[in-house]
């Protein structure tokens, strides 16, 4: 247990205002002259040691201000809140920025950042500290010797030097600072390939080979780790950034979002593994999460109109609006959902070698509008484990994903629904288990079972095998006809499964019945070497 002394002013109105006594002399109180200093008092109190079991982690942010809120400080904060940390702030400079550009900067005196610095780090217990926009070598140098002062877990440093609009943001002399003081003591820097070049003094990057070549020589200027970000790579359909931690390279692909709202992405993503790291991830786990964030925050905010220029900021609580719109909604299905059904397979996934979450991430990524986690041969725990995680990865994305058969492992993981079959539990008795609320599926081959599925409460129903499949074992096809006469007996939305995939998809969907929603697809997605592709194709085809 410590002890630590503090000033205590009392007041004759019955006021108490208690500071430490390192700030005392710089107070003034406009009505000190009516409340002499026999007033003061020296108290003692005590600060109680386990209020560190209930520290949470920290990460100071050291960046300018964007009056547009969608970068700098701000972004800073929205982060580090999205990913539950809390976030302190050093300003270094103010600008005047919109969607547009940047009209304006004003850059804040250095010994006026030195005592931001002094007074966030001799306080609180910063775990990580964030760097953004240094706008001068001085502040540069004063950062560093604060940071040599006081200890911290990680330093993160986000080379800003041009905005995303292209406004320079910092000069030469700033590079310098960068090259010769800042970077010898930084765990990872994240440049974008424009910054990644004027760190390398003018080095074109024009592929992911120059990409791996620049973070090779950006690691031996002094940073533990070095992400190169390639989101501005030219002539790439994917968004690749290239990790180096001086031993191995790592390319981490990505699908590019088409969205004017990525004003922002830069900051948030250093801010993003600046939180990680304070919360205990390793380097390259906080990297790939931070990034995950990126895009999912991209495509939930790929239609946000904000400002009229050409680069809108995103929106960072995807996660909080989900969990709200899906707490509010009273029925979550929607018969659109169906359009591209992704039902998982545990072999083909262990076949080409990749987890199930890897694969509900490269699924959702390339465009399946609903995921059926189908996993036969799992041990329960293992199930629930990996459902948990797939979940997160559907929510962020703003996809359903369903349980098949196991009732149980939907209700642990609070999945959006399940998909029974006609030797499963009855649709009815699911209903009563799970609430209106959530989504049932139920497979048919015949009018009669379709019937049955939309008195027991279904919302939808599965209908098939259409075509042959290896999937399942003596499973008997229905062909065009038996799926086109299901859907006419049919009250409910249908989905056509069985031996679909981008040879017949297109036959399927054209059979002429308006409750045939989409199809659901297997082997044409996960036994396939790239999901992501695959699933953008067939996407495409079937849209």
């Amino acid at each position: 247990m410590a002890c630590a002394q503090v000033l205590c002013w009392h007041f004759d109105c019955g006021a108490q205002v208690q500071v430490a006594p390192s700030v005392s002399k710089s107070l003034r109180f406009p009505f000190w002259n009516s409340h002499p200093k026999k007033n003061l008092r020296v108290v003692s109190v005590k600060v109680q040691a386990d209020m560190m079991l209930n520290k949470i982690p920290h990460v100071l942010t050291v960046a300018g201000s964007d009056s547009g809120a969608g970068a700098g400080i701000q972004a800073d904060l929205k982060a580090c809140a999205a990913s539950r940390v809390y976030c302190s702030t050093v300003i270094t400079a103010v600008t005047a920025q919109n969607t547009v550009g940047v009209q304006g900067v004003n850059i804040l005196p250095e010994d006026f950042v030195a005592e931001q610095l002094q007074s966030v780090l001799s306080d609180m217990h910063v775990d990580v500290v964030k760097t953004g926009m240094l706008p001068s070598l001085n502040i540069v140098k004063v950062l560093v010797e604060c940071l040599r002062k006081f200890p911290i877990k990680a330093l993160v440093v986000d080379p800003v030097m041009i905005s995303t609009s292209g406004d320079v943001l910092a000069g030469p002399s700033v590079l310098a600072g960068f090259l010769e003081e800042l970077l010898p003591m930084t765990d990872i820097v994240t440049p974008n390939i424009k910054e990644a070049s004027v760190l390398l003094g003018g080095v074109p990057l024009k592929s992911v080979s120059d990409m791996r070549t620049a973070a090779k020589l950006i690691h031996d200027l002094g940073p533990r780790n070095v992400l190169v970000k390639g989101g501005d790579l030219p002539n790439s359909l994917d968004a690749i950034d290239v990790f180096f931690d001086g031993e191995e390279f790592y390319e981490l692909c990505s699908s590019r979002v088409n969205t004017r709202n990525s004003h922002g992405t830069g900051c948030t993503l250093a801010s993003c593994i600046a939180a990680e790291l304070a919360k205990g991830s390793s380097m390259l786990s906080a990297v790939k999460t931070a990034k995950h964030f990126i895009e999912a925050a991209l495509v939930y905010s790929r239609d946000l109109v904000i400002g009229n220029g050409a680069q809108g900021p995103f929106d960072h609580f995807l996660a909080l609006k989900n969990i709200n719109q899906s707490s509010c909604r009273q029925n979550r299905f929607n018969p659109n959902d169906l359009l591209l059904y992704a039902v998982t397979d545990s072999a083909m996934n262990k076949k080409w070698g990749r987890s199930i979450a890897e694969a509900v991430k490269a699924v959702v990524e390339g465009g399946a509008t609903i995921v059926q986690l189908r996993e036969k041969d799992a041990e329960t725990r293992d199930f629930l484990e990996d459902a948990k995680v797939c979940l997160k990865i559907c929510r962020l994305y703003g996809v359903p994903l369903l349980i098949n058969d196991r009732i149980d492992v939907a209700l642990a993981c609070d999945a959006d629904g399940v998909h029974v079959g006609q030797s499963d539990m009855p649709a009815r008795l699911a209903r009563t288990l799970l609430g209106p609320e959530k989504i049932i599926g139920v497979s048919c081959k015949t009018p009669d079972q379709a019937q049955q599925a939309w008195i027991d409460g279904a919302d939808y129903i599965g209908c098939g095998g259409v075509y042959p499949t290896n999937t399942k074992a003596n499973n008997r096809t229905i062909g065009l006809d038996g799926l086109k006469e299901a859907c006419q007996a049919s009250k409910l939305p249908v989905v056509a499964i069985g031996g679909i995939g981008l040879s017949n998809a297109r036959a399927v969907m054209e059979i002429g019945v308006p409750n045939l929603k989409g199809v659901a697809v297997v082997s044409a997605l996960f036994d396939r070497e790239c999901i992501l592709t695959e699933t953008r194709k067939l996407h495409a085809l079937v849209s």
